[in-house]
């Protein structure tokens, strides 16, 4: 099934809500943005890729924090980029000259694996030279005091998670900051449905929270998590413009990330499919 990424139709999707707080029509937003009418109304379609100043004018010009948007954006743009398929070059590297002696058996000509190889050694001698010397440099440091060291500081998050573990019951894991880029990820592999649904479940170690997510769908498809002793969490495809969009269940609260069950749950045959966690 091909068509926009599920990425790209999110962040048109929220542009278009946020120019909806705005009351605006596209002709006042061409006025008083250096973006034209018809570069809006590419934007908010989805039919061309969105400058990240133009994310920011529209959230300025609703009154609305930029956090969630910016954040799909980033994901948005990793997909026009092609950073997010992009993988190693399919053509050979050049093979470097074999050292005159390496010392082990069978060592023979170098090819792409070995050139590869000896990069990732060379690589990683030069990081771990780089850590040596900061340890040292910090036991120096430490050795002329008599202060202990002090407890590395836990990075701030921003925005910061909006729940946390239990807290998290029947909340949007959008509006949490939960499914932030790298504050979620896959408890098990990416399901596709018989009939060509995508689904999966999603944790957040960041709020100890987990969802279902489902793309590619159809209206009236419907993804339900459930677990023992929590309640059953559903989302279902309202309309044809949530076809090609991520939607996500509510979460459920808890460090557990086991013992997780989600159901995708067809609008018309065939029966349900399910995974577990």
């Amino acid at each position: 099934m091909t068509g926009p990424a599920p990425e790209c139709v999110a962040l048109a999707e929220g542009l278009r809500d946020m120019r909806a707080r705005t009351g605006l029509s596209l002709a006042v937003l061409a006025e008083r943005t250096a973006y034209s009418k018809s570069s809006w109304e590419r934007y908010l379609n989805g039919k061309s890729p969105v400058p990240r100043q133009a994310v920011d004018v529209l959230c300025a010009m609703a009154g609305e924090p930029a956090g969630r948007l910016l954040a799909l954006w980033e994901l948005a743009d990793a997909e026009w980029s092609g950073r997010a398929r992009r993988a190693l070059p399919a053509a050979r590297p050049t093979p470097a000259p074999a050292p005159a002696d390496t010392g082990a058996p069978g060592s023979g000509p170098a090819g792409p694996g070995r050139v590869r190889r000896q990069w990732l050694f060379t690589v990683a001698v030069g990081a771990a030279a780089v850590v040596t010397a900061a340890l040292l440099t910090a036991s120096a440091v430490r050795g002329r005091g008599t202060d202990p060291p002090a407890s590395p500081a836990s990075p701030v998050l921003d925005p910061e998670p909006g729940c946390q573990g239990k807290t998290c019951d029947g909340k949007d894991p959008a509006q949490m900051f939960c499914g932030l880029p790298g504050r979620a990820t896959s408890l098990v592999p990416q399901r596709r449905t018989a009939s060509g649904a995508r689904m999966e479940i999603r944790y957040s170690p960041v709020c100890a929270a987990a969802w279902g997510r489902i793309w590619h769908a159809k209206t009236g498809d419907a993804v339900e998590i459930s677990t023992s002793g929590a309640r059953p969490r559903r989302v279902v495809v309202m309309s044809t413009s949530d076809t090609g969009a991520y939607r996500f269940t509510r979460m459920i609260g808890g460090p557990d990330r086991t013992g997780l069950h989600l159901c995708f749950l067809p609008a018309a045959g065939p029966e349900e499919e399910c995974v577990d966690s």
